[in-house]
């Protein structure tokens, strides 16, 4: 069984991340906004999003939320199929849409896993390269579902992670920032604690010392030393991590994360999934929480509603 503390940080992770998605989502594709230039929570940006109003980030994280909350195995090819369903039908009328996201759900034969595997794997065949942060971005949700504390634990949260990653990008660098990331949100959940190395033995052998390097990179490095190439799940991963690791509180950690500029909301995103694992939910500001909302028409306390829905099993 969770402890109130666990619970609280568990529903942090999906609440932080809706918060950073939401507060970043003004400020997308701008220059870094050094301090003491506040930042607010008051939508705009290129999608004219309202003020709270989440983005694509958080409308995928919501169909993997819906997936933990109703059970059994999310890396089924039965849940698979659920997601890339889901997914493909938002996709049709979403104002925004990751641009390789987009290309393989517009170019799925059929909506269920084989046929975007395949899809992504063609996009990453014609483009060289499929290491966006479009899968990095929506996968704190997943954690959720992988709380009992069972010895295999770990390995299966690595395995749904990279399988969930796998339908979109098809690049091994987009897989492996997932396992690392739902690793480090697990291990803060159940302890408290920041370590984003705690995966590390899940990567194959040949990229673990990539990752160090990486991990060590953003550990002498301040968010916004990876503007330029934040939109590469690498960069947005180590600028999250810079954010997440010198925060203070879970505000401070979204705040660091959108004075980064570029890629603003996903950086924020992939950010308020491990500081709202760490800080817990009862840590985010109430003004943003009253506003927070988004696709498909839904508010934090929905949020929370399936987040509890997913952890009533334990």
């Amino acid at each position: 069984m969770l402890t109130t503390e666990q619970t609280d940080r568990a529903i942090g992770a999906v609440l932080g991340s809706a918060a950073g998605d939401a507060l970043g989502a003004g400020y997308e594709f701008r220059p870094a906004v050094p301090e003491p230039t506040p930042i607010r929570m008051a939508g705009g940006g290129s999608f004219g999003w309202a003020p709270g109003e989440w983005t694509d980030d958080t409308s995928m994280a919501v169909s993997i939320l819906r997936t933990v909350a109703r059970g059994g195995d999310p890396a089924s090819e039965a849940a698979l199929d659920g997601l890339v369903a889901a997914w493909a039908d938002w996709a049709r009328t979403a104002p925004d849409v990751g641009i390789q996201t987009r290309n393989v759900l517009a170019g799925l034969d059929a909506r269920v896993a084989s046929a975007s595997r395949a899809a992504a794997r063609h996009e990453h065949e014609s483009r060289g390269r499929s290491a966006g942060n479009g899968s990095l971005m929506r996968t704190a949700p997943l954690v959720l579902g992988y709380l009992t504390g069972a010895a295999d634990e770990e390995l299966r949260l690595a395995e749904a992670a990279r399988a969930i990653s796998d339908l979109t990008h098809y690049e091994s660098d987009a897989g492996d920032a997932c396992v690392l990331w739902c690793v480090a949100i697990r291990h803060a959940v159940l302890t408290g604690e920041l370590d984003v190395l705690r995966g590390l033995d899940l990567l194959d052998l040949e990229k673990r010392r990539t990752w160090v390097d990486r991990i060590v990179t953003a550990e002498h490095s301040e968010p916004v030393d990876f503007t330029d190439s934040n939109g590469w799940v690498v960069s947005a991963f180590q600028a999250a991590y810079a954010a997440v690791r010198t925060s203070t509180s879970l505000e401070d950690a979204l705040v660091r994360a959108v004075r980064t500029g570029n890629d603003t909301d996903t950086v924020a995103a992939i950010a308020g999934g491990l500081a709202g694992a760490r800080y817990g939910a009862a840590a985010l500001p109430t003004e943003w929480r009253e506003l927070l909302h988004g696709w498909p028409g839904m508010r934090a306390d929905d949020l929370v509603a399936l987040s509890e829905q997913a952890l009533a099993r334990y």
